[in-house]
Parts: C-alpha cells; sequence; structure tokens
C-alpha cells in the first residue's frame, strides 16, 4: 500500500467517523456526565466493539450476512432494540436527574454502579455492536485500499491501526466537548433536559436503524 492509498483512506476513515451516530452521541454524554478520564471506559468499549466487527469482517462474515438477509435483518433489529431501550431508559432517567455538577468524578461520594469502568466499558461496546452494518462497511471499504500483489496481514494491520487512532481521536474530540458542555449544565433543569434530548435521540437512532432496508 502506497503512501497515496494510506492518504486516502485515512482521510475517508476521518470523515466517515466524524459523522455524529449512537458512538459518538454516548461517548459525548458520558464526557458531560462523568467527565472525559472516566468516558476512555465508554470509548474503550465503543473501539473494541468496532475492531471485533472489523476482525469478524475480515473473517468473511460480512458476506455471509450479504447472502442471509433474514440473519442481517435479525442483528439489524436486534441492535435497533437496544438503542430505543437505551434511549428510553435515559428518558426515565431523566426525571430523577440532578444538577451534573453533583456528579462529577472529584466528589468523594461512592461511584454508582451504572458509573463504574465496567459498567461504561460494556455500554460503550454494546452501542457500538448494535449496528452490524459495520460489518458490512468493514467489508466494502478495507477492500478498496489493500493490493491483491501484497500480503494481506501487514496491509490489514496498518489500515485497521489507522482506523483506530483516527476513531479514539475523535472519540476524545466529542468526550472534550461533552465535558465542556457539562460544565454549563448547573441545574438540575438543564440537565433533564439534556438527558431528555439524548434519550430522544438514541430512540431516533434505533428506529432509522430498524426501518433500514439492506
Amino acid at each position: 500500500m502506497d503512501t497515496h492509498t494510506w492518504l486516502l483512506y485515512a482521510a475517508t476513515v476521518a470523515v466517515i467517523s466524524a459523522i455524529p451516530g449512537p458512538n459518538m452521541l454516548l461517548v459525548m454524554s458520558h464526557g458531560a456526565r462523568h467527565g472525559w478520564r472516566r468516558s476512555t471506559a465508554t470509548m474503550a468499549g465503543c473501539l473494541a466493539a468496532l475492531l471485533l466487527m472489523i476482525s469478524i469482517s475480515a473473517a468473511g462474515l460480512g458476506v455471509f450476512l450479504q447472502a442471509w438477509p433474514a440473519l442481517f435483518d435479525t442483528l439489524r433489529l436486534a441492535g435497533a432494540a437496544y438503542l430505543v431501550y437505551l434511549g428510553i431508559k435515559t428518558w426515565r432517567a431523566a426525571t430523577h436527574a440532578h444538577a451534573f455538577e453533583e456528579m462529577t468524578p472529584d466528589t468523594n461520594a461512592p461511584v454508582h454502579s451504572a458509573y463504574r469502568p465496567m459498567a461504561l466499558f460494556r455500554n460503550g461496546f454494546l452501542v457500538a455492536s448494535s449496528n452490524p452494518k459495520a460489518i458490512l462497511f468493514a467489508a466494502a471499504l478495507l477492500p478498496q485500499f489493500m493490493s491483491p500483489k501484497a500480503h494481506w496481514l501487514p496491509q490489514f494491520v496498518a489500515l485497521v491501526g489507522t482506523f483506530a487512532a483516527i476513531e479514539v481521536s475523535w472519540y476524545f474530540i466529542y468526550a472534550g466537548f461533552g465535558s465542556r458542555l457539562g460544565a454549563i449544565l448547573r441545574s438540575a433543569k438543564i440537565a433533564r433536559a439534556f438527558q431528555r434530548i439524548t434519550g430522544g435521540i438514541f430512540v431516533s437512532f434505533g428506529m432509522a436503524m430498524a426501518s433500514l432496508r439492506h
């Protein structure tokens, strides 16, 4: 893979990763609620799921899902249902929301189990893995930048490594923005409004995913 091809791939991934989606929304909302340091667990969960899906795609599952639309639809609807569930849960939690200032990592109060690193990691992993189109995306994108004349493994490592670096960079940008946003959410009223908006967007993502046709 020459430099020109790599730069074209990096530019493509940078644009696609920057587009707001469930992953970025989750990272931003966790950045607002927990600060960017704690939200790194969410980022790790999202990235782990995406890397797993890309690896599965490289193993041929992307072609398999294309050949078996019913399986794809099952995974797609399951992912859509999870996003709707997450949105409803976030919306309902707004009823009991406090000012974000009271939930910052600097407090000496015990950390709620839902805010612990493993819980945040699991949340990120489930949201990122809720969209099987990522597998088809990887199956369609990666071969375009791989040369059949060279061994596939070094190329795969280079492309996936580039993807991971760019994706994580956008995670930090979104989490940083969320953290700054959290600094202005000082009243319980505004915090509740933020959670309801976030919940509504997650439900919209889920409904949009459910309505897609492969």
